[in-house]
């Protein structure tokens, strides 16, 4: 919690605490800051005193002092003033809001109690408030287990109440049933907050320090071609990225691609029989998945062959410029096949694939030996990590290395080299056990503190047919990925025809549109599932423009962005009216909706913390039904019945249209969904 609490001694002698609303969560760096400018205006200004500003050429020492004390000064104002302008512009995230005021409160009532529950969630029904603080129903267990007291809740809420600090956005507070409290937000705050949105924009809350991600998706391998069960990587980790740039990470995204091992020596022998001329022709290799069977079929039928492929290897693996040439060959055909499906998804990677890492397994192993962590079972070197039963192998009994060794390898690069803070691997679920067993090792060896470093496995589950079955084709054949796409990209068009908005809309929007509901579809059928679950893959569902599909978002987002538009209002007008006009939230349906918008900051900020992006998915459907309750029943342009002329625009109306949409369009960015003005 940062709360700043102001001890202020009041009339009857009591201590009342005081809650400063100015001082937000990232202010505790901003005072910092202000505290080292004052101290180095001070310091300067003793130097003035002293003629130390360069007037004597004799003090060259105290000029370069000075001169660095200056520089260290504009920095620390010039940043300052860019963090007073992120937070002034930031949407503020109320939950956090209202949770550091009742932490303020429950230190000011409880204060000897250490790390008390703090809970404020949204009320479900609007009898309830618009929040709730259940805090004390944990309190009460507290001071029964600690200091056997028994004090009721309602009690416990009571004496929270009256510790409420001075704040700018609760109206009043109800206790409620046992001791929970009930709280109605101001609506002049509320108003105030969506007007602030509208004219900075969606600003994600500030994060105070800029963390290093590291995001490890995707990740298919050469030589084969992407399958549905890279999908869910590609766009989990995908959407993963955007959130976190959003916040305002430095985000590193990598494709730790299968670019090497033994399966190359076979592919390089076949390419040797197949394209003799390879170091001076460029093979033409059409269907590198027909390829890689051909070469496998020899591999397991050929005792000739598969010597050959062997030898492949030590020659690839001893760097042999004949044999790199050919690996770089076959990797390049991959990746060509790979950017095509990155480019229709809108993806962005980075590869660096385990071929980057080849050099450093020496001093992997080296460094387990030096420590005392390797055994040697029959030829192998294992490492026992405390709590896994099954030991990595970081060197086969031939002096090979193994997957162990080159994912440790990563992970300390990643953790040493790149520095990163937060580690994230979007990889499925039956690689858990593996992945927590690297991690640990890390963690043994010393490369990171837990407490410091946050490492995570964004586990996921497997893609199933609309047969409940592991999704493959009539053949039994896996899909391949860009054989879903192009299917997705046919029935898209279908489904826009049968509407018959090929009628409506020009050749270039009607492409546009398909391409939105194709890609954005698939997408969210997959991100709008706990990700930890199994999800059946069906076209027709994702396509369907009822409930809570891409379709229906899509469709809802269009028919917002018309209604200025019909009401002859441009951005530029609107922009004014945001700058100008008062948000009026009087009926219950423009207080819901405006309510909903600013959840926006929370919903971010709770996946943030657990990587479940249904969440978000979820908030925008919710969004979209909260606004269709409110143009129900909330007349945005009233039109004369008989003509049709449009008589009245109520601007605070369409301000609150616009601010769904922003919060919308920000929502389908985070998601990689592109959506169309016109659709």
């Amino acid at each position: 919690m940062s709360a700043w609490l102001h001890a202020i001694p009041a009339a009857s002698c009591e201590v009342v605490i005081r809650y400063d609303p100015l001082l937000t969560s990232c202010d505790a760096s901003r005072a910092v800051q202000e505290n080292e400018i004052k101290s180095l205006t001070a310091e300067i200004e003793h130097l003035k005193n002293f003629g130390c500003l360069g007037i004597s050429p004799s003090l060259e020492g105290l000029r370069d002092e000075n001169a660095k004390l200056k520089y260290r000064l504009n920095f620390l104002q010039k940043s300052l003033q860019e963090e007073q302008s992120k937070t002034v512009k930031s949407m503020i995230n109320i939950n956090s809001r209202l949770q550091e005021i009742f932490g303020a409160a429950i230190q000011a009532a409880y204060p000897e109690l250490e790390n008390p529950p703090l809970v404020v969630t949204p009320s479900q029904q609007p009898k309830f408030g618009d929040y709730q603080c259940n805090s004390a129903m944990g309190i009460t267990q507290i001071l029964l287990k600690t200091k056997e007291q028994k004090v009721s809740p309602r009690e416990i809420a009571e004496k929270i109440t009256k510790h409420i600090p001075a704040n700018e956005c609760i109206e009043k507070v109800e206790i409620a049933g046992p001791g929970f409290i009930n709280v109605h937000l101001r609506k002049d705050f509320v108003s105030k907050q969506l007007s602030s949105l509208l004219v900075n924009g969606v600003q994600p809350p500030a994060i105070g320090k800029r963390k290093k991600v590291i995001l490890d998706f995707s990740s298919p391998n050469i030589a084969k071609e992407m399958h549905v069960g890279h999908l869910r990587s590609t766009i989990i980790g995908e959407s993963m990225c955007r959130l976190f740039e959003f916040a305002g990470y430095d985000v590193l995204r990598l494709n730790h691609l299968g670019d090497w091992g033994t399966q190359f020596g076979m592919l390089i022998a076949h390419l040797q029989d197949r394209f003799p001329d390879y170091l001076t022709v460029s093979p033409p290799i059409g269907d590198l998945q027909a390829f890689y069977k051909e070469s496998k079929r020899r591999f397991d039928t050929e005792e000739e062959f598969k010597k050959r492929a062997y030898q492949c290897v030590v020659l690839l693996q001893s760097k042999d410029p004949d044999f790199i040439k050919a690996w770089e060959l076959i990797c390049d055909v991959s990746r060509k096949e790979f950017q095509k499906i990155y480019n229709c998804l809108d993806v962005t990677l980075t590869e660096r694939g385990e071929s980057f890492y080849q050099d450093m397994m020496k001093d992997i192993v080296k460094e387990f030996e030096d420590k005392g962590f390797v055994q040697v079972d029959d030829g192998r070197k294992i490492v026992f990590v405390p709590g896994f039963s099954v030991p990595l192998t970081i060197m086969k009994s031939d002096g090979g290395y193994t997957y162990d060794t080159s994912d440790l390898a990563a992970l300390r690069h990643r953790l040493l080299e790149e520095k990163g803070d937060i580690l994230i691997y979007v990889v499925d679920s039956g690689q858990s056990v593996h992945l927590q067993t690297v991690f640990a090792a890390g963690q043994m060896i010393g490369w990171y503190d837990p407490k410091v470093t946050r490492i995570t496995h964004a586990a996921f589950g497997v893609v199933l047919g609309e047969d409940k079955k592991k999704f493959k084709t009539r053949s039994g054949d896996t899909v391949r990925l860009m054989d879903l796409l192009e299917e997705g990209l046919k029935r898209a068009m279908d489904k826009l025809k049968d509407k018959e908005r090929d009628k409506v809309l020009t050749p270039e929007e009607l492409k546009a549109a398909q391409m939105s509901v194709a890609f954005g579809c698939i997408k969210y059928a997959d991100l709008s599932h706990n990700r930890l679950n199994d999800y059946v893959f069906s076209f027709d569902k994702m396509l369907d423009d009822r409930g809570n599909t891409a379709a229906y978002l899509l469709y809802a987002f269009t028919r917002i962005r018309a209604i200025a538009r019909l009401a002859n209002i441009d951005e530029e007008m609107l922009r004014k009216a945001a700058r100008e006009e008062v948000i009026v939230l009087d009926h219950e349906k423009e207080w819901k909706l405006g309510k909903c918008i600013l959840r926006f900051p929370e919903i971010l900020q709770k996946i943030l913390d657990d990587l479940l992006l249904h969440t978000l998915c979820d908030y925008l459907y919710e969004l979209a039904t909260t606004f269709t309750e409110f143009y129900d029943n909330c007349y945005c342009v009233e039109k004369d019945r008989q003509s049709g002329q449009i008589v009245k625009v109520n601007t605070w109306r369409l301000l609150l249209c616009e601010a769904t949409a922003t919060i919308m369009a920000k929502g389908f960015d985070i998601l990689g969904i592109k959506p169309v003005e016109r659709m």
